[in-house]
């Protein structure tokens, strides 16, 4: 015979044994989650190298040229590699269960490697600059790459978008091209009105398509294209400098092209509601005439 108080005491210690059990399987990490680990260790690993092969051996006198160049090459890389973990870890995390982490995670990492890792990059592009001035404006624009990668992913938490669409420049993209203006080497005004436009369009309400299917597959053979012309500048080959400033120009393009596609697409479909506003109601009016 079974005392029912020592029953009811094994149905409580079993009930919180298997809370306890099911608390640990909501913060296991997911394989979406790895990726973006991931993501947040090439951030993090692009401002060591940014400090240890640029800023270093700036403050200690070195005269080397050719580890500025590698080390920036390297930085710049694993930006791209981040970004690679940023757009398979969206892939992953739709096929396959994502951990309740998920969001906040991707937020994090993305902080570090699109807000982070670029503002750092112009930073340091300012504070070995000759000019005083350009070394403090140059921490005004870092700030302001920051502060629009902030805001921008705050806002991509609260804002619900329409399927298939990002509201302001994407944080990896907008990291791109802010880092590409930097290795164009254009006269300093161009480059911090550049550089604060990039900002500006992070957190406008210019909408770019996420990238899924085709332009997914665009956009890795880009980043992979990429990583070629700066291991190409990196080791000095022939024709890497030129490699390199065309990719540079041409992601600096498609940062200003895609938002006048998206305008113009908003204006034809402003036009087109009205067109059809106004006919709809001619045929109300033509409907009640006798």
């Amino acid at each position: 015979m079974i005392d029912p108080e020592a029953q009811t005491g094994w149905v409580a210690e079993a009930e919180a044994a298997e809370e306890a059990e099911e608390m640990p399987l909501s913060l296991r990490l997911s394989i979406a989650d790895a990726l973006t680990l991931g993501n947040a260790t090439c951030g993090f690993m692009a401002v060591y190298f940014t400090t240890t092969g640029i800023l270093i051996p700036h403050l200690t006198g070195s005269t080397e040229t050719g580890m500025a160049r590698n080390s920036a090459a390297t930085a710049v890389v694993l930006m791209l590699a981040a970004a690679i973990f940023d757009l398979f870890d969206g892939i992953v995390a739709r096929k396959l269960r994502s951990s309740p982490m998920g969001a906040e995670l991707d937020n994090l990492s993305d902080l570090i490697s699109f807000g982070l890792a670029p503002a750092y990059f112009v930073l340091v592009y300012g504070m070995v600059a000759d000019h005083p001035l350009q070394q403090k404006v140059s921490a005004v624009a870092a700030i302001v790459v920051l502060l629009a990668v902030v805001l921008r992913l705050a806002r991509f938490s609260c804002v619900t978008m329409k399927d298939g669409m990002f509201q302001g420049m994407p944080s990896p993209f907008g990291a791109l091209t802010v880092v590409s203006i930097v290795l164009l080497e254009l006269p300093f005004v161009p480059t911090l009105l550049a550089i604060i436009g990039v900002a500006w369009l992070m957190v406008s309400r210019v909408e770019y398509p996420k990238p899924r299917g085709i332009l997914a597959v665009a956009m890795l053979s880009w980043i992979v294209g990429a990583m070629g012309m700066l291991a190409a500048w990196a080791f000095d080959a022939p024709g890497g400098q030129m490699l390199l400033q065309a990719g540079c120009a041409l992601q600096v393009v498609l940062g200003a092209v895609i938002p006048l596609f998206a305008t113009a697409r908003r204006v034809n479909t402003f036009r087109g509601n009205r067109r059809e506003s106004r006919e709809a109601r001619a045929e109300a009016r033509a409907a009640q005439l006798p």
